[in-house]
């Protein structure tokens, strides 16, 4: 939901972006017309609302059910449309899917114990540190300490000096989520490069759904079974993985990678309203500071690789 960072040369493919669901032809009418600005901020707006409605199911499947749910119903789906072909991959291959697909389910599951005890903007805000620092210490540039050091000012506005206004759990959560994303990046990339097209992404969804089976039973039993849970949980897995997807991909055919990854640094700030609109979920004028901050970090990062003829690109987190 959520989205950080690998490196690329702005005319290579984007790492994280070559096992998304392909069209075979340009963008559909309707969503072609959006623009691929338009495209990119639909997809962070399905992200985030994504997760919003994964919050409201929680009393019903609890946070691992729904982690469960979103990635069965995601894994079906990508299986489905994707049809990967399972022959002809050496065993490294077959070992980057597994790790790749064990680090998205782990983003997944402690993202969403996150929001289940911290506002959806504050643990956005916090998860997004994990790409941002991947940022910061794969481009070895001093002015990025500028950017980390304001990160960390966001940080602290958000704590309020101390983390007291926020659950303590439920901030090691979205922090340990950050550093899930951080290494999904970079295996994002990996698979990218050994699996054509989306084939590597429906094989890892597919590992991640199968190893949170287990934990998802364990904690919810039959309730997962609830038709209305079942049928939100798809909803859960359509608006936060397979649109996202789909809809990135098509505006990377047309826009520049570091315009994207600037795109993205906004993930924050909409998960923020996507709290207050369907959570309910207000924040202080010092939080609301705080995560400028981080989104001025992550966009001045961003620009910093740019000018080195590279970009950081913030994947879409759980």
């Amino acid at each position: 939901m959520s989205t950080p960072s690998a490196t690329t040369s702005t005319s290579a493919p984007v790492p994280g972006t070559e096992h998304a669901p392909v069209s075979s032809g340009g963008a559909p009418g309707r969503l072609g017309s959006l623009g691929p600005v338009g495209l990119v901020l639909a997809g962070g707006i399905s992200v985030q609302f994504g997760g919003a409605l994964a919050v409201t199911l929680m009393p019903r499947a609890g946070a691992l059910g729904v982690v469960t749910l979103r990635l069965l119903a995601a894994a079906v789906i990508l299986l489905v449309v994707c049809r990967p072909r399972l022959r002809g991959h050496s065993r490294a291959d077959w070992g980057t899917v597994a790790v790749f697909g064990i680090t998205m389910g782990a983003m997944n599951g402690l993202f969403y114990e996150s929001v289940a005890r911290i506002p959806l903007g504050a643990a956005v805000t916090l998860e997004v540190l994990g790409p941002l620092a991947l940022s910061v210490l794969a481009s070895r540039r001093a002015v990025n300490a500028v950017w980390a050091g304001l990160a960390l000012c966001g940080v602290f506005l958000l704590s309020g000096g101390g983390f007291g206004s926020l659950d303590p759990v439920g901030v090691a959560f979205a922090l340990g989520a950050g550093a899930m994303w951080a290494a999904y990046i970079v295996f994002s990339a990996r698979t990218g490069r050994r699996f054509p097209q989306a084939d590597g992404l429906a094989l890892a969804m597919a590992v991640a759904a199968l190893l949170f089976l287990p934990l998802g039973i364990a904690e919810s039993g039959t309730r997962l079974l609830d038709p209305t849970t079942v049928a939100l949980g798809s909803a859960v897995a359509v608006l936060s993985s397979v649109l996202p997807y789909t809809l990135e991909l098509l505006a990377l055919r047309r826009l520049p990678a570091s315009t994207f990854a600037v795109l993205m640094s906004l993930e924050p700030a909409i998960a923020a309203t996507a709290g207050f609109l369907i959570l309910d979920q207000s924040l202080s004028a010092t939080q609301s500071a705080a995560i400028a901050l981080v989104i001025g970090a992550s966009i001045g990062a961003v620009r910093t690789q740019v000018g080195r003829g590279k970009a950081t690109l913030p994947l879409d987190a759980p």
